[in-house]
């Protein structure tokens, strides 16, 4: 009997992959470049794929969400309009400790300004922003698959992450360390939210590895019928 096809997950960082250990999951970092995710996303979807997880950090939208609490898409919107798979959702939020369902925001960018953030929030009815979920969105869409989103908050609405943050992701998902010392040297006065920030990020990371040994080998995701 052949195995069964796996969950793909589509996240920002390699250290998100490294949270899921599992055979039955293809784990795949954008590292902030939109058109290499989703080549790659297409290229296993192309081999046989169950269907499509977004599975990392993410940015809070709305007032009331906390560093470390969970948020599972009931729809994306921004670059991509979808709607997310019901029963992956609802296993997902049964499993996730405290999960908020709720609507994401996506369409690649790095949101710049808190205005920003609270006007996307209210304008999309949007919790949480990622700068992967339309990439997942659009090829699961493109190949039939179940679509779902489950992150983590690491940075609430009311903060930007600094300088020395948003430009240390490499285009292979790893943290650029060489370009955060490069910021800091020309701006030290943000060491002290790069320090909060990093300290904000590796509870999520803590998170997901929680939730991903929660959620077992295939993220939750339902058994399909066969057709």
């Amino acid at each position: 009997m052949s195995a069964r096809p796996p969950v793909l997950v589509a996240t920002g960082f390699t250290r998100e992959t490294r949270t899921i250990a599992s055979p039955e999951v293809v784990a795949i970092a954008g590292g902030g470049r939109a058109s290499a995710l989703e080549a790659a996303l297409e290229s296993a979807a192309r081999a046989g794929a169950a269907g499509i997880l977004s599975f990392g950090l993410c940015g809070g939208l709305a007032e009331g969400l906390r560093i470390g609490d969970w948020i599972v898409g009931d729809r994306l919107t921004g670059a991509v309009g979808l709607p997310c798979d019901a029963a992956w959702r609802d296993a997902l939020a049964r499993t996730l400790p405290g999960a908020r369902i709720g609507a994401f925001f996506a369409d690649g960018r790095m949101i710049d300004t808190v205005a920003e953030k609270y006007r996307l929030g209210g304008a999309h009815e949007a919790l949480a922003v990622d700068m992967e979920s339309h990439v997942a969105a659009r090829v699961a869409a493109a190949h039939g698959l179940p679509f779902a989103i489950a992150r983590i908050v690491s940075d609430e609405v009311g903060h930007l992450l600094p300088p020395a943050i948003t430009v240390s992701m490499r285009p292979d998902g790893a943290f650029d360390r060489a370009a955060m010392r490069r910021s800091l040297a020309i701006d030290p006065a943000q060491m002290a939210d790069v320090v909060q920030t990093m300290r904000q990020f590796l509870i999520g990371f803590r998170g997901l590895r929680a939730a991903a040994h929660a959620l077992g080998p295939r993220l939750a995701l339902p058994d399909q019928p066969r057709k």
